[in-house]
């Protein structure tokens, strides 16, 4: 049954940040990952599912390791095993293997129990991401100082014991919240997770032209481009993209995350000189969760499992704009739930980190630029928690500066040698302007013949004295379909419709003034 009786011990200060407490970590519940060995090596493309099926069965009929299996099976060479193994972080044996203090686990246990109302030791075990094994140490430790107790076991479920708060653990409980409010999965250490960032490197992964051609395949861009972007994305070096606005900056850096394909392992929740800060968030990291199998079984069954604190994701994408502001490149500490948000640079390690518009933020270029000399020149970012403690992390993440401003404007010659990658993305030529035309009259089955497009050229260049521009095209037809959709007709290219789009590209240029207005006179 849940638990719904609270004595009146250790109520209060309970229900006080109940609620807070709930909205703050309704996330926790999050993403039911568990993947087995099996399961990243299939992702990975090491083994095949038959493969991994057949290892199972092996291991079903004469017990062992799984990984031995697939290995006697031919499936996978050992040092292809142990390699991957290494790069895939492994369940911890024991308590003292997770890194973290055991009280501390404890405490998380207990408030996982309050806030989740969990009952059962597989409920405490999925919420809390521990081997099954390292949960029933946990729950003995609480037993022996009296925080919680047995119950029995449910009718319909006879294999798993349930528990209940005693007035102690009430009160514990209530103490554990008011220190901090954190209710999820165990954090990793610092030390871990920046092995792991490490072990994980952008670089790691070797990029062709081919590859990038994939990624804007429907997007009309110049070979040049493609070229010129190759080598920044197997260094891992930081690139700037300039030029006029409109032809597809933006665009082709959000197009770069699509490259990458390989999977990185994100954290819940990082511990820091016993101050938690949450990592994993679900707006930046995209989990590659595994298909439901037979050997989805719990991990004491002795089938290698991925440690459940880290989830599987595809490497993280973060674009930012002209909100982008100081603070946010920042640790976010709340003191009412006493736990810290991870900045968005930290989110985005192992990934790529995007600064769009920049030159358009409300704080100066040179006070961002600042900001970033240390991580792109030394590869090391240091962050300060609030009790004025610093610590370091490791900073591998290909940043990207778009700009329509000019560079030399933005900054001095200093910053841009740390900028070994600068690629202009101007105006279309003309045959690559009709090519981009031409793809999006296709998108609504019209038909551009050369005195439409003659047409186009004249009114935009000669006009409105305009430089072409690649969005010009996707503007022209959208308005065009737009104007034979008001009076009912089929989408088509009529002269006046043609100078209704372009005159919206541009305010027209001295114009005489508007009348003066007339103003009623009284009766």
């Amino acid at each position: 049954m849940p638990l719904r009786t609270r004595a009146a011990s250790g109520r209060r200060g309970c229900e006080m940040i109940e609620s807070r407490t709930r909205a703050a970590i309704a996330w926790e519940g999050a993403i039911p990952i568990r993947m087995t060995l099996g399961d990243l090596l299939v992702r990975w493309k090491l083994i095949t599912v038959e493969q991994m099926n057949q290892a199972l069965e092996l291991q079903a009929a004469q017990g062992g390791r799984f990984g031995d299996h697939l290995v006697s099976t031919g499936a996978i060479t050992r040092e292809a095993l142990d390699a991957f193994i290494h790069r895939t972080p492994p369940e911890p044996d024991t308590l003292e293997a997770t890194g973290i203090d055991p009280n501390e686990l404890v405490a998380l246990l207990m408030k996982l129990i309050y806030v989740g109302r969990l009952e059962s030791g597989r409920q405490f075990a999925d919420a809390i991401k521990l081997p099954f094994h390292l949960v029933v140490d946990l729950v003995h430790i609480a037993t022996d100082r009296k925080l919680i107790y047995a119950r029995g076991v449910r009718q319909d479920n006879t294999s798993d014991m349930n528990y209940g708060f005693t007035e102690e653990g009430r009160r514990y409980v209530s103490d554990a919240l008011q220190r901090s409010q954190y209710a999820g999965p165990a954090p990793v250490t610092l030390e871990d997770f920046s092995d792991r960032v490490n072990l994980q490197k952008i670089t790691n992964e070797v990029i062709t032209l081919e590859q990038v051609r994939q990624s804007v395949h429907d997007l009309a861009m110049e070979e040049s481009l493609m070229e010129q972007c190759g080598p920044a994305l197997n260094a891992g070096r930081a690139m700037l993209f300039y030029g006029p606005p409109g032809n597809g900056k933006t665009t082709f850096a959000h197009r770069l995350a699509s490259v990458f394909t390989n999977l990185v392992h994100i954290p819940y929740a990082v511990m820091v000189e016993g101050q938690i800060i949450r990592m994993f968030d679900p707006s930046v990291h995209i989990p590659i969760a595994a298909k439901p199998s037979e050997n989805d079984g719990p991990s004491f069954l002795r089938r290698e499992v991925s440690d459940a604190r880290w989830v599987p994701c595809k490497r993280p994408f973060v674009s930012v704009g002209g909100e982008l502001t100081l603070e946010m490149l920042d640790l976010r500490y709340d003191p009412l739930s006493n736990f810290y948000e991870a900045p968005l640079h930290m989110k985005a390690l192992g990934g790529c980190f995007v600064i769009d518009d920049f030159g358009r933020q409300l704080l100066s270029p040179a006070t961002l630029l600042n900001r970033w000399i240390v991580p792109l020149e030394n590869g090391i970012d240091y962050l300060k928690l609030h009790t004025g403690k610093s610590f370091c992390i490791p900073f591998d993440e290909l940043v990207v500066f778009s700009t329509n401003l000019e560079p030399e404007d933005l900054m001095d010659t200093a910053f841009l040698r740390r900028l070994p990658y600068k690629i202009e993305i101007g105006a279309p030529s003309v045959e690559m302007y009709k090519r981009i035309f031409m793809r999006e009259c296709t998108l609504y089955g019209l038909t551009l013949t050369d005195d439409i497009f003659d047409q186009v050229l004249h009114k935009v260049r000669e006009e409105k004295k305009l430089t072409l521009a690649a969005y010009q095209p996707k503007f022209i037809i959208d308005q065009v379909v737009a104007s034979c959709r008001f009076i009912g007709e089929h989408p088509h290219f009529e002269r006046r419709f043609i100078n209704y789009a372009i005159d919206n590209l541009r305010v027209r240029r001295n114009a005489p003034p508007l009348p003066p207005v007339e103003h009623a006179r009284p009766a």
